[in-house]
């Protein structure tokens, strides 16, 4: 019987001290009033009974203090709600346990032919002109990564890399299902003749976690995290994470002191020259007309928002070279005013259970058909000898498609500007849906138009 996507979000905050701080179980974000922050801004917190952690020169602060709220005299003080991974729609280890997974690799890239996704966005077509992400700086906003994986580690910047969370970057969770690897290795997993290939394998990857290895953060690590990252000389910023509050939870005001400090670290990282793509969320919502929820951070501007789609039977059909278009996905959020473009997500909706077999050097991977269809990348093991390698589906999965065509269009142009990039990505665009500005594809389907 065909398994089920997990349906199963949650965006939960962190509890984290400041250094020589009371044991405080909230953190707050402070943003600036008029032309700034008070020249007494740490005495007005304290005032207030917490303590100021950090103040970011795009305007925001961030402050810890007691559960039951924390009132800065003259400053928009929120309490910090929390991002999450896009974990909504994923096929888990254990899920796909009695269909088993490929061996672990050993040469000639082996498991390539298992990528779809990189013939629907132009990444062959570019390497073949010479254009594969070389020179260019790509920062991944994630959970911890498998930081000795032999397709990610040659290409990690270990030295401009950061944790934010306390954790540590490593992803120490015993489960191949490791977030930020899989999108990692989806932009820039190295062409070694090993296992998996990213769409832009010879970028430098700057790995930057925000959240906690079990998908869960803080407003807080992720401002910061986009702060460290604009600082670190990259030219794409991928964020496959997102935070969804109801509007019935905080007041109007706090949503929008949220939205705006989000905003602000995001309009940094593009002044510093970086363009940042991040995931739409997989809950399937129409982001133009959910009034439910606020949805962050696709709809705060300074970033390409990426919605999934998926082939459908894409091998037993032929093969990924059939020219078969891409539609939405079952899980996707859509709506003009949050989706620039669409990527490859993968999906679970082929009908039937029969098997097809891919050639994976020197052996044929026999999956049903279906599982095919998702989006296959790299993992994690706590053994270093060993290298794993998993499939996924969201839209988590197609953000990091669309952030590897912007490194290939950099690498192209030699132009890093995000005005530029942006354009560059939307006159390459092929359109899907209706012409011009559709619901899920935006200005169309990621590809480098090669």
């Amino acid at each position: 019987m065909k398994l089920k996507l997990l349906l199963a979000a949650s965006a939960a905050s962190t509890m984290a001290l400041g250094l020589g701080a009371p044991a405080f179980a909230a953190k707050y974000i402070l943003l600036k009033n008029g032309n700034g922050f008070p020249s007494n801004l740490d005495a007005k917190v304290i005032a207030a009974g917490g303590v100021l952690e950090k103040i970011y020169p795009f305007g925001v602060a961030i402050a810890s203090g007691p559960d039951a709220g924390l009132n800065v005299s003259g400053v928009q003080t929120v309490k910090d709600y929390g991002f999450d991974t896009e974990q909504e729609e994923r096929v888990t280890a254990e899920d796909l346990a009695e269909f088993g997974f490929p061996p672990n690799s050993d040469d000639n890239d082996r498991f390539f032919n298992l990528q779809y996704g990189h013939n629907y966005v132009g990444a062959q077509q570019s390497w073949e002109l010479g254009f594969r992400g070389a020179g260019v700086r790509v920062a991944v906003l994630d959970t911890g990564f498998d930081t000795d994986h032999p397709d990610l580690a040659p290409g990690i910047d270990f030295a401009s890399s950061a944790d934010m969370t306390g954790q540590g970057l490593t992803y120490a969770i015993n489960d191949p299902f490791s977030h930020g690897s899989h999108t990692a290795g989806t932009i820039g997993a190295r062409d070694n003749g090993i296992g998996t290939i990213g769409v832009a394998p010879e970028v430098t990857l700057v790995l930057v976690k925000v959240l906690l290895d079990s998908g869960s953060g803080s407003f807080e690590d992720v401002i910061e995290g986009i702060y460290h990252a604009a600082n670190q000389n990259v030219q794409v910023m991928n964020m496959s994470l997102g935070a969804v509050i109801p509007r019935g939870g905080p007041g109007t005001n706090e949503i929008s002191a949220l939205a705006n400090a989000v905003r602000h670290a995001m309009s940094y990282a593009r002044q510093q020259g970086v363009t940042v793509v991040t995931s739409a969320g997989n809950a399937a919502s129409d982001l133009d007309g959910d009034g439910g929820n606020v949805r962050f951070q696709t709809g705060l501007g300074h970033n390409v928002g990426v919605s999934a789609t998926t082939g459908v039977g894409w091998y037993a059909n032929g093969g990924a070279n059939t020219g078969q278009d891409l539609i939405p996905t079952s899980y996707t959020n859509y709506g003009t005013s949050m989706v620039d473009h669409a990527a490859p997500g993968g999906d679970t909706l082929y009908p039937g259970n029969e098997n097809c077999g891919v050639s994976t050097p020197p052996t044929v991977t026999v999956r049903p058909c279906w599982v095919l269809d998702l989006i296959f990348s790299t993992g994690s093991n706590l053994n270093p000898a060993i290298a794993s390698y998993y499939w996924s589906g969201g839209t988590s999965m197609a953000a990091p498609h669309a952030a590897g065509v912007a490194a290939l269009i950099i690498s192209e142009t030699g132009d890093s500007n995000p005005a530029h990039v942006e354009a560059e990505m939307r006159r390459r665009a092929v359109e899907g849906g209706k012409p011009g500005n559709d619901d899920f594809f935006g200005q169309g389907q990621a590809n480098t138009g090669n």
